[in-house]
């Protein structure tokens, strides 16, 4: 028995960092996925992946590895699952990937949702998309010290989707008409230390740094009512004013300010980072000149032209 599950990424369109500290969120599944095929295996537990060119045999009660080759990368986070929600019975965990690492892309975030939906399947366990969803979000914490419930949300139910204050999911009735263009740098983000260190610089300067955050709730809102009215150019604009906010947050890099500014410079009605910054990605709003956003942004770093996906999470069961 083989079993396959596959999670999409995800794009930011507003609320990083604030949405961890309970403001709103506005984020989309994309058209980029994370497949894992889960087997059982003889004698110890592998995980591998061609796509990213390693092999790793695993201890699951210790949370320990031995990397046969290439680099570790992602394997914390699959070490973690099956530390807290395996057996240790041996498995082989085989992982096809297609969404760039430390892009902002949602990729741990999709490893981590197909992985536990591959496994409580291969377990015979009845599971919905909430369950999988509540659980992604206890491993990425555990993993990264804290992290945002968005990700993994989306990961797991795809579409456009707004997360309220309380934590509440709506799907977008509508779909943008704009096309989007995300550039992302060979400098990988790393979440959890932006996250720390976004926390720290609010701890220092709690009066200064609390406006913002909530400021940043408030864009999302105006950008949810910009949304189902198909003002896309209203968006643009909100995504620009948002950007100048995780600038003062302290997220930004030299790399993400100068795409973000190329992709304006190209036709972009507005451009900001997505994801936890410190590296990764920006994405441009595009209501014209996608092409040329596209082309500017791939020159010197790299750029997909990204459609919104509907589908998230899905498990099959081969024989």
């Amino acid at each position: 028995m083989e079993i396959i599950a596959s999670a999409p990424g995800k794009t930011i369109l507003f609320g990083e960092h604030a949405v961890v500290y309970g403001e709103p969120a506005i984020a989309g599944a994309v058209n980029k996925r994370a497949t894992i095929r889960l087997k059982e295996a003889s004698g110890v537990s592998i995980f591998k992946s061609n796509d990213l060119g390693f092999e790793a045999e695993l201890d699951t009660v210790a949370k320990r590895y031995r990397l046969k080759k290439g680099k570790p990368g992602i394997i914390k986070y699959i070490l973690e699952i099956l530390h807290k929600c395996h057996d240790h019975s041996p498995i082989e965990l085989d992982l096809s990937l297609d969404i760039p690492i430390g892009s902002g892309l949602g990729s741990s975030a999709a490893v981590t949702v197909a992985t536990l939906a591959a496994l409580f399947k291969y377990q015979g366990k009845k599971f919905n998309k909430s369950f999988i969803a509540k659980k992604a979000h206890e491993i990425e914490n555990n993993v990264q010290g804290m992290a945002s419930p968005l990700d993994t949300r989306v990961s797991t139910f795809g579409g456009l989707i707004y997360l309220s204050k309380d934590k509440k999911i709506s799907k977008f009735d509508t779909n943008l008409k704009s096309s989007f263009v995300i550039g992302y740098t060979s400098k990988r983000g790393n979440t959890g230390r932006m996250v720390k260190s976004v926390k720290s610089l609010k701890n220092r300067h709690p009066m200064v740094v609390t406006p913002i955050i909530k400021t940043i709730g408030k864009i999302t809102d105006e950008a949810k009512i910009a949304i189902i009215k198909k003002q896309e150019f209203k968006l643009g604009e909100l995504m620009n004013v948002n950007q100048g906010l995780l600038d003062s947050l302290g997220v930004n890099t030299n790399e993400l300010s100068r795409m973000v500014y190329l992709a304006r410079k190209a036709g972009a009605s507005g451009s900001k980072i997505t994801g936890a910054g410190g590296g990764g990605s920006i994405i441009a709003c595009c209501p014209r000149n996608q092409d040329r956003v596209f082309k500017a942004l791939s020159y010197h770093d790299n750029a997909i032209k990204v459609n919104f996906s509907n589908r998230g999470v899905f498990v099959k069961e081969i024989r």
